[in-house]
């Protein structure tokens, strides 16, 4: 158990309101998970409770510590991570402050690391509150990283707000150990400004700048139509999530309301203007007009009669909200809804993340903050360093499924994040339309038609090349080769991308089988096979081959062996190589542990310098103790890292029970053996299973070779 008095903290404050002081605390919780196992998240003083104030009021959720609450690595409640509501500090600050101290300690002891986040200004004056937190801090023993709004102020007023904030703190005997100028102005509409030299009085200080963003600060369609008081009357209930760029009150004449629209707008006009509504769903249509964010119709008036039939009738996807609001105050009050970073929105994640990792020095602030690595590797590690080894040497990755709203939002987070370059295959003004309607930004994507006729004629013409042995002509492969899994390929091939990866919506054979006819094996390979990476609690594994090949012969179990060996180096796991069977060592005999036997040999006669171990049993290959009795002099018994199993039936049913049984992550399949690198997905794959194929794919790309010309398909 980790002791309170080693537990690493950081004190999230400001010395005002809204200074997106929370997507700070996201970014700072998502630099600590890469870091250590265990993080908390501590509330200190919430202005709400999850505790209604009478049966008939359902209770309040403070919707910062939700969405910190929400990121993968942290695993307390709710309850847990509350210090005391404002109401607390009210009636008797002193003994508020000593119920947030013993309640953080309880959080600290189960935690290697806590961020606590400070108060946001709501109901008490800023210098009496900055103050309090400071005392909190200082009680903690929590540094304090200190957030500041640049948004209109000049430098010199910036400077003048930080320096007496910094006083502040060391008033009340907290330690600063950074600043942040959230929301800064861009120069002339560039960067965040550069000259942060000093900013704080203090040349020991550092001092960094996010620049405004004002997506972060856009509400949805649902706080709008709350806001406002507002029903659903059509349209998809899912859109509502999806962020308000603008608000238009539509009461012109549409034909000038229509130069008015901007992309991401909600449109407020009165119930009656049937004109505008039906205007409105027309340009929805439209490819060269933008996609709006919904419609809210004021005075509680609804299109009726032929008008209304035919609003049902065009079956809008976009959200038409009613409101018995009146134009002047719906307007009012949707003008004051402010958006927030929540748990619902992931593209508001991914540009807060984005924003905190381009812009704050990461490394220097973990060593500010004394925070040791882990030696243990936990599969949000993993999964961190997977997209950090992908960005630090971006590839092109083909997304051939461009109809499938899982790849947009995976698309939307990998370019985000700057994981990688991406081609999606589909129709272009099909898939943009889509991406807008969901709210995610794919601008930087190239989108392709697979029936593109330059794309298609010269695929055609190579793939008939590649395949006239089969008797393949040109007229033949210009239909073959507008199927998406065979453009992708194709792409690939050619080097119009660098990888490929798709499986979310066609099968593994449908997926895989143009890269057997087009990419071919690597040299001195033999088969294409796969792992999965099996992220366990503290560690991971390579499990191989799950998902290819039915029945290996021992030849081919050697290749998997070999292969196996060569992907898991490639992502950081020391190869020590377990030849499973039911059989340890010379104990047993049999078709099935001859085979073993056989391939191992060949291991060690092709490969010398590799671990291996076989055959063994899986128990004898993981546990130190069964290790010890069965196999004491080997190398690999006890501390196996790559699992070959004897057959796909053995291996797939293997990976699941872990996975289910063990809670672990299963990142894969990684086919492994091509030229270049093409990654299947589950058909029931989540956004993040593609967010990681696509990074591992790059990762693959960083190391290959240019294509082989084998014709071994």
């Amino acid at each position: 158990m980790t002791t309170t008095s080693r537990t690493r903290s950081i004190y999230i404050a400001s010395p005002e309101g809204e200074t997106g002081k929370s997507a700070v605390a996201l970014g700072v919780l998502d630099l600590l998970v890469r870091q250590v196992q265990r993080v908390g998240v501590f509330r200190a003083v919430s202005r709400v409770t999850s505790r209604p104030h009478d049966d008939a009021t359902p209770a309040e959720r403070d919707h910062v510590l939700e969405m910190l609450l929400e990121h993968d690595g942290v695993g307390l409640s709710y309850e847990e991570s509350v210090g005391v509501t404002y109401e607390e500090v009210h009636a008797d600050p002193e003994a508020a402050l000593s119920r947030i101290v013993a309640r953080y300690h309880e959080v600290a002891a189960r935690c290697d690391a806590v961020v606590v986040v400070g108060t946001d200004y709501t109901d008490v004056s800023g210098a009496t509150e900055l103050a309090f937190n400071a005392r909190v801090a200082a009680n903690l023993g929590s540094p304090v990283l200190l957030v500041v709004s640049g948004r209109g102020r000049t430098p010199d007023e910036v400077r003048t707000l930080v320096r007496l904030s910094v006083g502040e703190l060391h008033a009340n005997h907290a330690q600063p150990v950074g600043v942040v100028v959230n929301r800064a102005e861009r120069a002339d509409g560039g960067e965040a400004p550069a000259d942060l030299a000093n900013l704080a009085g203090d040349e020991d200080l550092p001092v960094w700048a996010i620049p405004e963003e004002p997506f972060l600060q856009a509400p949805t369609v649902e706080q709008l139509r709350r806001a406002v008081r507002g029903e659903l009357l059509h349209g998809d209930p899912d859109l509502l999530a999806r962020e308000a760029l603008d608000l238009l009150v539509g009461a012109m004449t549409f034909e000038h309301m229509l130069d008015r629209l901007t992309e991401g707008a909600v449109v407020i006009t009165p119930g009656d203007r049937t004109d505008v509504v039906l205007g409105l769903l027309a340009v929805q249509s439209a490819a060269a007009f933008p996609s709006i964010a919904g419609i809210i119709l004021t005075g509680g008036y609804v299109p009726e009669g032929a008008s209304g039939r035919l609003v049902a009738a065009l079956e809008p996807h976009v959200p038409i909200l009613t409101t018995q609001l009146g134009t002047f105050r719906a307007a009012g009050a949707a003008a004051g809804t402010r958006g927030a970073v929540t748990a619902a929105s992931t593209r508001k994640i991914d540009t807060a993340l984005a924003l905190f990792e381009k812009n704050v020095d990461g490394e220097a602030l973990l060593a500010r903050l004394d925070v040791p690595r882990t030696p243990v590797v936990t599969p949000l590690m993993f999964e961190y360093e997977l997209i950090e080894r992908a960005r630090a040497d971006r590839r092109r990755v083909v997304l051939p499924e461009g109809d499938d709203d899982r790849i947009l939002r995976a698309a939307s987070t990998v370019l985000a994040r700057g994981i990688a370059d991406l081609v999606i295959l589909g129709d272009e003004t099909r898939i943009r339309h889509r991406a807008s309607e969901l709210g995610l930004d794919i601008a930087a994507a190239t989108v392709l038609s697979p029936t593109d006729p330059e794309h298609v004629e010269m695929f055609a013409t190579e793939y008939a090349r590649l395949r006239a042995h089969k008797g393949m002509t040109v007229e033949r492969a210009r239909e073959i080769v507008t199927d998406v899994s065979y453009f992708g390929t194709m792409m690939v091939h050619l080097g119009l991308a660098d990888g490929m990866v798709s499986g979310a919506a066609h099968t593994t054979a449908h997926t895989i089988r143009p890269s057997f006819e087009i990419i071919k094996t690597a040299p001195g390979v033999s088969v294409v096979s796969s792992v999965f990476l099996m992220c366990l609690e503290d560690r991971v594994l390579a499990y191989g081959d799950c998902a290819v090949i039915p029945d290996p012969t021992a030849t081919e179990l050697a290749d998997i062996a070999i292969s196996s060996a060569a992907t898991a180096a490639q992502f950081g796991i020391e190869p020590r190589i377990a030849m499973l069977s039911y059989s340890t060592g010379s104990s047993g005999s049999g078709a099935d542990v001859d085979k073993v036997r056989e391939a191992t040999d060949l291991v060690r006669e092709r490969r010398p310098d590799l671990s291996v171990e076989g055959p063994i049993q899986y128990d004898a290959a993981v546990d130190a103790s069964v290790a010890a009795s069965k196999l004491p002099e080997s190398s690999v018994a006890g501390r196996a890292t790559v699992f070959v199993f004897p057959d796909l039936n053995t291996g797939n049913n293997t990976y699941k029970a872990v996975q289910r049984s063990a809670g672990a992550v299963a990142i894969g399949p990684v086919l492994q053996g091509l030229n270049k690198p093409v990654n299947d997905l589950s058909r029931g794959a989540l956004v993040q299973d593609i967010v990681n194929t696509v990074a591992i794919t790059a990762i693959q790309a960083q190391g290959a070779g240019s294509p082989g010309s084998g014709e071994t398909a």
